[in-house]
């Protein structure tokens, strides 16, 4: 699994039965089976995609302040610092060609391991993942350092990928690790891990020498972009709300597509984010406040319980049916699009799961919605059950629900599934790591994390 340095990373590992359930689904319902061998081959390609960083970061611009253009400017500078420090180019900053609040920055690597760096740092593999996608070593992510490590010296970094290690380990970390790139300590290993007043938010290894180069955007510019993966953006853009509607994202969490829909409604009118955690509740406040958004109101609450005929949509959750004249159904998932991604715990009974537990969003969104009204549909995973054969039971369930197209359309379009026409998978709109098909033609959105968008409109129920 690439402990020795190297910088081939590895495929996403996942459990036997999740394996052998998804390479059987996940490609869809194809009247004609594909060859073993090559069946395989495609499946092998995916998970080693998802094993991977994407190409490019994507920032999504603060336009209730200023446009992408003036943005970029600002942006150059501090870039150019960044990557001067590294030793290299900083790379160049694109303005998205179809999307007017896009920046993209291309990514660069694998590098190679510096020959110098024997000491090694062990971090969590969520820590792993994030610095590979540009981010720092946060304390909090510590898991292992040397005795006597001291601030200013170099040290190569390493995932656990089995979560094995110890917090505090001295000693040479001999279970699967993956190397993540290189570093200087900004602190020491008693600082580190002996400590009270070290901040668990603080840097404790600045990436000098990242395995893939890309941005660190911790804290740079938070009032003007918002670092969001393209699919992301682009599920606000489908949902397509106007200044003066009611809108409500029923899990806001951690509150990019709220903060999303409240700017392209100019901060008018009224947004409901919802999400059962208070703490995750707080997230999406914080990032509102970044943004000076005044029109949302975030609750903590279950959304799958925010329904009451008897309550006015005029107060706080629940509401009445029909109140909403746009609904983001972005529902909890088996994220197994998200990227990179080295090793996956899910349990098959776990994986199942989700599609039972989506419906309880489902029935609640589209009570909520108004007649006319639009319902967006969206998972960060690459499961048929959870994305297109969803879709199928939506229009099964609700005769009030029509498929929708989707402007921007930049993804693929849907898989072929039993109970959806090939005109309505083509209203769908699905992001696919291993994609040479997608419907942009543009660079900036071939590779991105995989990803489902659904987009219904609400009709009369002809019953």
């Amino acid at each position: 699994m690439s402990d020795d340095g190297g910088t081939d990373l590895p495929p996403l590992l996942l459990e036997k039965e999740v394996s052998d359930h998804l390479k059987q689904t996940w490609k869809g319902d194809l009247e004609v089976e594909d060859e073993d061998d090559e069946n395989d081959e495609r499946f092998y390609k995916l998970l080693k995609q998802l094993g991977t960083p994407p190409t490019v970061t994507t920032l999504r611009v603060n336009t209730l302040h200023c446009d992408k253009h003036v943005v970029a400017k600002e942006l150059k500078p501090v870039l150019e610092k960044q990557y001067v420090e590294r030793g290299s180019n900083p790379p160049p900053i694109v303005l998205h060609p179809a999307l007017k609040d896009v920046l993209v920055i291309p990514s660069r690597g694998p590098n190679s391991k510096p020959p110098e760096v024997k000491k090694e740092v062990i971090v969590d593999l969520a820590c792993g993942m994030a610095v590979l996608r540009g981010a720092d070593v946060f304390v909090l992510g510590i898991m292992g350092a040397p005795a006597y490590l001291s601030t200013g010296e170099m040290v190569a970094v390493y995932a656990d990928l089995d979560a094995q290690c110890r917090k505090g380990l001295k000693e040479e970390y001999r279970e699967r690790k993956l190397y993540v790139g290189c570093g200087v300590m900004q602190l020491s290993r008693d600082q580190i891990f002996c400590s009270a007043q070290v901040k668990l938010r603080g840097v404790g290894v600045k990436m000098t020498h990242p395995l893939y180069e890309a941005p660190s955007l911790d804290e740079v510019l938070p009032e003007l972009v918002f670092p969001q993966n393209l699919p992301s953006i682009v599920c606000s853009l489908v949902l397509d709300p106007q200044p003066g509607e009611t809108v409500i994202d029923m899990c806001s969490s951690p509150g990019g597509k709220t903060n999303h829909i409240a700017t392209l409604m100019k901060d008018k009118g009224r947004v409901i984010a919802l999400d059962k955690s208070a703490i995750k509740v707080e997230k999406v406040i914080a990032n509102l406040k970044r943004w000076n958004i005044s029109c949302v109101e975030c609750y903590a609450q279950d959304s799958t319980k925010c329904l009451d005929e008897k309550s006015e949509i005029k107060g706080p959750p629940p509401f009445p049916p029909q109140s909403f004249d746009r609904v983001l159904l972005d529902v909890p998932c088996s994220a197994l699009g998200q990227r990179p991604s080295s090793r996956n715990r899910m349990t098959l009974k776990s994986l199942q799961s989700y599609p039972v537990y989506q419906k309880r969003f489902i029935e609640t969104g589209v009570q909520l919605l108004k007649t006319g009204g639009t319902l967006v549909y969206s998972t960060c995973t690459i499961t048929m059950e959870e994305n297109e054969r969803q879709v199928a039971w939506m229009l099964q369930k609700y005769p009030c629900l029509k498929l929708a197209e989707q402007n921007p359309h930049l993804g693929d379009v849907g898989r072929p599934c039993k109970g959806l026409s090939s005109s309505q998978c083509n209203m769908l709109q699905r992001f696919d790591p291993t994609s040479v098909t997608s419907k942009s033609k543009y660079f900036t959105d071939n590779d991105t994390i995989g990803f489902f968008i659904a987009k219904f409109v609400k009709v009369e129920d002809p019953s």
